[in-house]
């Protein structure tokens, strides 16, 4: 079947959309057990990443790195700020943009998180390189969406 021919296909699981769908739903289904156990969901699992990585940030650096708008972050901080996880508080710079941080307690889950990546390699018997191609291949898929996405406005 030619690239036209596939293209113009409505069966279900010849969806690239449909693939990538199950995929995520599978991987984050694999994160559950896993992360209740340090009471996150997988998108406040993904706003720790960032903290962990980055140190103190903005909440526009913080929706900027999780490809996220302010609208869908602001109620994940206010969750974590709730569990005591993350704290915010107004920029001495600039008093319009908002600072995150981690707490004492969001450092220690951390620590707890640490062997999360390696189960789920574990789980999938994902090699090494093997994940490396996918990663690359699926964030070139990303970035190309999101280029046509803007080109379609």
């Amino acid at each position: 079947m030619t690239n036209q021919e596939d293209a113009g296909s409505l069966l279900l699981d010849e969806q690239l959309c449909f693939a990538l769908y199950a995929a995520q739903h599978a991987v984050t289904a694999m994160y559950r057990p896993l992360l209740d156990e340090l009471g996150l969901t997988y998108p406040q699992y993904l706003v720790l990443l960032v903290l962990w990585e980055r140190g103190e940030t903005t909440v526009k650096e913080l929706a900027a790195a999780l490809r996220l708008d302010y609208g869908t972050v602001s109620p994940l901080l206010k969750r974590l700020e709730s569990a005591g996880v993350v704290r915010r508080e107004r920029a001495a710079r600039d008093e319009r943009s908002v600072v995150v941080a981690c707490t004492e307690r969001g450092a220690e889950l951390r620590e707890r998180a640490v062997c999360i990546p390696g189960a789920l390699l574990t789980a999938t018997q994902l090699g090494g390189a093997e994940v490396t191609r996918l990663r690359g291949e699926l964030w070139q898929l990303a970035q190309r969406a999101r280029a046509a996405a803007e080109r379609s406005r």
